[in-house]
């Protein structure tokens, strides 16, 4: 180990920055989060600093940089444009012992600055030994990508309850035990989602049942078949339209944590990927022709995990709430008494219109967006008159088996034979296909492609947008032309 990484109280002590350009304001606005009293030392200011310094959050001396400068110091920074400059600089705090900064001049440096992850009070410092800063950035930006946004209100939930615990709980073991349930259980998660009374009281109902050693949350458990009787929790998951990197990052996160993951037929191979890898996996899709897991199956199933004390993902394509039977599961939860916590999905028809490069609206061709579905007892009774009028954009979910009749009723209505429409199959994935063409054409041209599911209808003037997307693609390689781009 090259650096020894460790983590400074600057609060009320005095830190020089030698340098008054765009570099050291970065600096000087990190130092500042860490409550150090700044020093600047530099002929100028760059516009962003000049507020600092009117409103007294930092001191500015207008001259070049002097020994002197370093009275009362315990850390400096320089960040000037000119080499001999910072190298007087770490010269000066050299004699006095004073750890130096020069920025992307790590042979002149005493220390070195890390990328940070900051979800005060719990900071992440990533460093590389100053081999590669672009590297510490990557692997800081992955991070940021996994350790939620509320990490910090967590920690201090913690720090509230800590002695607390320590009072009620004197065995380190049991009280290891207890912290271990809390931040892998429902209060993590109450905290996570922005919930902290809820978590606050859920903690002191974990505390007195582990008290009397029994155990409320349950945690997670290898194999997740065997959790502590109790009271789980369920998470309603949109997964998007199957591209895993347009997973949110709570739903990554989530994923995760849970013990239990019911996954439908939309969700691919890849998003499971993101699963966390001793979770339990059970696939609850229904699927046209073959056996089907019936709603009523999947709604036992949430309850019977859940009741177990485990941690259960409901993870569908798209959005939970659009076309997905969330409201359904959302309300036998809730009437269990099963927390619930719903985190959105890029639905398909915004994943599918962006990867094709349909916009849904477009001012002069479409004011409005209508997300209909073909399948189910609903669909004859659609407003066909309504869906067949100008000026907006119909978004047909599930309607590849029924598309030449959903065509004749929108012709039977009104709409005209050169209306465009386009097909959209396998949306943001690397078989995507793009089928563009008119109502007086698609089903044929969708019959000829031999389209499957998962296909969208997009019909509206925006799907000309396919048509030119189509025409470009003609000119790019295979791979390029499937996609549509």
């Amino acid at each position: 180990m090259d650096y020894l990484p460790i983590f400074l109280d600057l609060a009320t002590r005095r830190v020089l920055v030698v340098g008054g350009g765009a570099v050291a304001a970065r600096k000087v606005e990190l130092l500042l989060k860490a409550h150090a009293l700044v020093r600047v030392v530099a002929p100028e200011l760059h516009p962003e600093l000049a507020p600092y310094r009117d409103a007294g959050r930092i001191e500015h001396i207008a001259a070049p940089f002097e020994p002197q400068h370093f009275e009362d110091v315990v850390l400096a920074i320089a960040a000037t444009d000119r080499p001999d400059v910072n190298r007087a600089v770490a010269a000066a705090g050299a004699a006095l012992r004073v750890f130096v900064n020069v920025v992307d001049d790590v042979g002149a440096s005493s220390c070195i600055m890390p990328a940070i992850v900051d979800r005060s009070p719990v900071i992440v410092a990533v460093g590389t030994g100053a081999h590669s800063p672009t590297l510490a950035r990557r692997v800081r930006a992955q991070l940021e990508a996994f350790l939620p946004e509320r990490l910090g209100e967590l920690a201090r939930l913690a720090g509230r309850a800590r002695e607390r615990v320590r009072r009620a709980l004197p065995d380190v073991q049991r009280r290891r035990q207890f912290w271990d349930r809390l931040f892998a259980g429902r209060i993590a998660s109450q905290v996570l989602v922005g919930q902290e009374a809820a978590a606050e009281a859920l903690l002191e109902e974990e505390l007195a049942a582990a008290v009397s050693g029994a155990a409320v949350s349950g945690a997670a458990v290898s194999g997740a078949v065997s959790g502590e009787p109790g009271r789980g929790e369920v998470y309603l998951i949109g997964a998007g339209p199957g591209d895993p990197d347009l997973l949110t990052l709570r739903a990554q996160q989530l994923l995760q944590q849970a013990d239990v993951v019911l996954y439908d037929r939309l969700v691919g191979e890849a998003v499971l990927d993101r699963v966390r890898r001793d979770a339990l996996r059970v696939f609850v899709g229904k699927q046209t022709g073959r056996h089907r897991v019936t709603q009523e199956r999947i709604h036992a199933l949430l309850l019977e995990y859940a009741a177990r004390g485990l941690r259960v993902a409901r993870l569908k394509g798209g959005d939970p709430f659009v076309f997905a039977r969330g409201g359904e599961e959302i309300d036998i939860l809730r009437r269990a008494g099963v927390p619930v916590i719903v985190v959105p999905g890029i639905t398909a028809a915004l994943g599918a219109a962006a990867s094709a490069g349909v916009p849904l609206t477009q001012r002069g061709l479409a004011q409005a967006v209508t997300l209909v579905t073909a399948m189910g007892e609903g669909a004859e009774a659609l407003d066909w008159r309504a869906l067949a009028a100008p000026l907006q954009t119909v978004v047909v979910y599930m309607g590849v088996a029924q598309l030449p009749r959903i065509v004749e009723r929108l012709l039977d209505h009104g709409a005209p034979p050169t209306r465009p429409a386009a097909i959209i199959e396998r949306a943001t994935l690397p078989a995507e296909r793009v089928i563009a063409g008119t109502l007086a054409t698609i089903a044929e041209q969708a019959r000829t492609a031999q389209v499957g599911s998962p296909a969208l209808l997009i019909v509206g003037e925006v799907a000309t947008r396919a048509c030119q997307a189509q025409a470009l693609g003609q000119s790019l390689p295979p791979t390029a032309v499937q996609r549509g781009v």
